[in-house]
């Protein structure tokens, strides 16, 4: 029986029990999840050259097993964290530990493409279900306030890790074992997830709600995600103003009209609507799809892209570089949750967290083909970094902040989706406008398309301060944020210093 002897926790019971002391412990199994979900997605990048050789893949077949996995996993996030919220949040996550262990045999022994493309499917809907099952888990196990925000530090830190691992084993791994050893190296990590689970982690879900999914919420907001995600990636080589990109963009805008007008008379909704007349939700969203964008599109893509494809550095070389950033991201995401959201107030903390962001990006408009790291990169990255920690810490404590546990795993599942396809948009933004500002294949013709996308890279971050200045509180405030109140009820809360709820009781004395 999975959890030994614990009993499954009703949501409305975990605010007032004590402090969970195995709940560090719980963050370290719940960081894997994560880890292995940022490894997995950069370290892929090293096995393709390879891979397209043994396996013969065309052209269009790579394309499919690097966009399939985006499209299950983005797709099916909201799905995946309501499942969480219904059927028991350890028992869907240990779910899907065990679902990406085994599609991750299937990659690293997949004889064709089909089988290989089949498995990536795979291994984006466990990402699906185990990342917003994982973030629930955190705010549920961790009282909101200062404790939550410094666990919520650790988050981003596992995920930069992970990317820095993948960068530095994809190559080694590749060389000694062949292709499939870069999926066959999630397996311990997804089976001592497993494993650990029912040590530290408690059950819990909303054992007080009839437990019904909302199927047409599910397939319209699932099917919205897919053609959103598989728009944005295909626009760079389909065309921003084609047929196709549009059609599809508008697709997207009716099935999502569609879902909000099937939430509003479901029963059970997936995503309750209230939840987006919460300034912080929304703005907290907006902070994490705008770091989003900034992280994955200009210090991601373009930078290897720069450093490989000009500077001439080898993948391995780029890892290390990329970990003084990695490095700099976990010193921001610690002092965000640990001290500064606490002094400072959500605003104040994002504000200067996205000011950084676009200053790293801005320090890396001068490039020269003629760079390197120490005199081109360097300076960006150390910028950058803490500015991506503590922007990915207070976007998402400002996002959860209010949430009810009973609709912890999808509202995690919708902080998850801004990111990723933040992410995925950053990039096709800036693809297009490496493209179309480089003249020619010579290295100083690349190189100043490379330089236009930094400096459209700085406007993401831009827009990200616009969101915190007009829906983040600050250090002190009273605001309307979305609570169990009811459906479709906007309680106030009272907020003290770290930006958590102020007991009732002490408000009144």
């Amino acid at each position: 029986m999975v959890g030994g002897n614990d009993r499954p926790t009703p949501l409305s019971e975990v605010s007032d029990a004590p402090p969970d002391r195995r709940r560090w412990a719980a963050l370290a199994v719940l960081c894997t999840a994560t880890f292995i979900v940022i490894l997995d997605g950069s370290i892929v990048f090293v096995a393709v050259p390879p891979m397209t050789v043994e396996l013969g893949l065309s052209a269009s077949a790579v394309q499919w097993m690097l966009s399939s996995y985006l499209l299950a996993f983005g797709g099916l996030l909201l799905l995946g964290g309501r499942m969480a919220d219904l059927l028991g949040r350890r028992r869907i996550f240990m779910a899907g530990g065990v679902l990406l262990a085994v599609a991750s045999l299937l990659c690293g022994l997949a004889p064709n493409a089909e089988i290989l493309i089949g498995a990536r499917v795979l291994e984006g809907f466990a990402a699906a279900i185990m990342t917003p099952t994982a973030l629930s888990i955190l705010t549920t196990t961790f009282r909101e306030g200062r404790e939550r925000n410094r666990a919520l530090g650790f988050w981003p830190s596992a995920g930069g890790i992970g990317g820095t691992t993948g960068a530095l084993l994809g190559g080694p791994l590749n060389e000694w074992f062949g292709w499939g050893a870069i999926f066959l190296v999630n397996i311990p990590f997804a089976l001592a997830m497993v494993v650990l689970s029912p040590m530290v982690l408690k059950e819990s879900y909303g054992r007080d709600r009839t437990r019904t999914f909302d199927v047409a919420g599910a397939l319209t907001s699932s099917i919205a995600m897919v053609l959103l995600v598989y728009a944005i990636v295909d626009a760079p080589h389909a065309g921003w103003w084609t047929t196709q990109t549009i059609g599809l963009f508008a697709a997207v805008v009716v099935l999502l009209a569609l879902f909000v007008r099937i939430e509003k008379r479901s029963a059970a909704p997936l995503v309750p609507l209230k939840y987006f007349r919460s300034r912080a939700f929304v703005g907290g969203n907006l902070v994490v799809l705008a770091v989003g964008m900034a992280v994955h599109g200009a210090m991601s893509f373009v930078t290897t892209q720069y450093a490989q494809a000009v500077l001439g550095y080898s993948a391995m070389q780029f890892g290390l570089m990329f970990s003084v950033m990695t490095l700099l991201s976990i010193v921001g995401s610690m002092l965000a949750g640990g001290v500064l959201i606490a002094r400072f107030g959500q605003r104040a903390v994002a504000i200067g967290a996205l000011t950084l962001i676009g200053l790293g990006c801005l320090a890396m408009v001068p490039i020269s083909p003629q760079g390197s790291f120490v005199g081109d990169m360097l300076l960006g990255m150390a910028i950058f970094g803490p500015g991506l920690g503590a922007g990915s810490v207070v976007g998402q404590s400002a996002a959860l902040s209010g949430v009810s546990e009973r609709d912890a795993g999808v509202a995690s599942g919708m902080t998850t989706a801004a990111f990723m396809v933040g992410g995925s948009l950053g990039i096709a933004v800036l693809t297009t406008v490496t493209v179309a500002q480089t003249a020619g294949p010579t290295p100083a013709a690349i190189t100043d398309g490379f330089s236009a996308a930094y400096a459209v890279g700085i406007t993401f971050a831009v827009a990200g301060i616009i969101a915190a200045v007009t829906l983040l509180r600050g250090r002190h405030a009273t605001v309307p944020t979305a609570v169990a109140g009811g459906a479709g009820t906007v309680q106030p809360i009272d907020t003290d210093d770290a930006g958590g709820p102020v007991d009732p009781g002490r408000r009144a004395a």
